[in-house]
């Protein structure tokens, strides 16, 4: 019986080195017993072909093709709907995890039962290496969703049933690119709450002026998710 789904949606990703690295860091876990699904959300036949050579690597990976871009959340939602394993982890495309990333967050939840989900710290890292550190607060409270997610998304394993007791991800223009930040927010409204582990157990690819980068689109999404949540 499979104990971990892991999910990753993968759109026009022309950085394959990056995908390797990501692939690879989740296939050399400490913890082996998982499936890890990865979907494309409706990449060009170049990258649909590099993706399915991807899937080759492990007989774990099960590589899910949508025929148009949809966006991450509804390619995470039919990822779930296949999901075996009682926890769900997520992974991006780009970032890296550590070795013993998923055995240490299986111990937490399976210890801690109050918890529905879990997250880490994490290196900020760039092309040119890690360049920072991004400690999340270990124990979020409804105070710290004010100014940003306190979990990073990708980081983060989940309890499958409560995903699913909340419905997935919410799959809207209006959640573009913050269909993590509405997530978090959506399953503290229903009593789900979550748990950062300090140590930095995975490693967050992002350039050092990305922020000033954001497009105003993207700020204006941002700040209506909050005033909702």
């Amino acid at each position: 019986m499979v104990e971990i789904s892991i999910l990753m949606g993968v759109y026009n990703q022309t950085n394959h080195k990056a995908i390797e690295q990501a692939v690879d860091s989740i296939l050399n876990q400490t913890f082996s017993n998982f499936e890890f699904l990865i979907y494309d959300d409706g990449s060009c036949e170049k990258e649909m072909l590099f993706l399915q050579e991807v899937a080759k690597k492990d007989s774990r990976i099960c590589l899910l093709r949508g025929k148009e871009n949809k966006g991450l959340a509804y390619g995470l939602n039919q990822c779930l709907k296949q999901a075996k394993g009682r926890y769900i982890a997520r992974m991006d495309a780009d970032d890296i995890s550590a070795k013993e990333r998923l055995q240490r967050q299986k111990q937490f939840l399976d210890v801690n039962t109050k918890y529905a989900f879990v997250g880490t710290s994490a290196n900020l890292f760039d092309e040119k290496g890690v360049w920072g550190v991004r400690i999340m607060p270990k124990h979020p409270t409804k105070r710290d969703f004010l100014k940003y997610s306190p979990y990073i998304h990708p980081s983060v394993m989940f309890r499958k049933s409560a995903l699913e007791e909340v419905g997935g991800y919410q799959v809207s223009k209006d959640t573009l690119r913050c269909e993590d930040y509405e997530l978090f927010m959506r399953l503290y409204c229903m009593g789900q709450y979550g748990c950062n582990i300090k140590q930095t157990l995975f490693s967050y690819r992002e350039n050092r002026d990305w922020y000033d980068k954001r497009t105003i689109k993207q700020r204006v999404a941002e700040m209506n998710i909050r005033y909702q949540g």
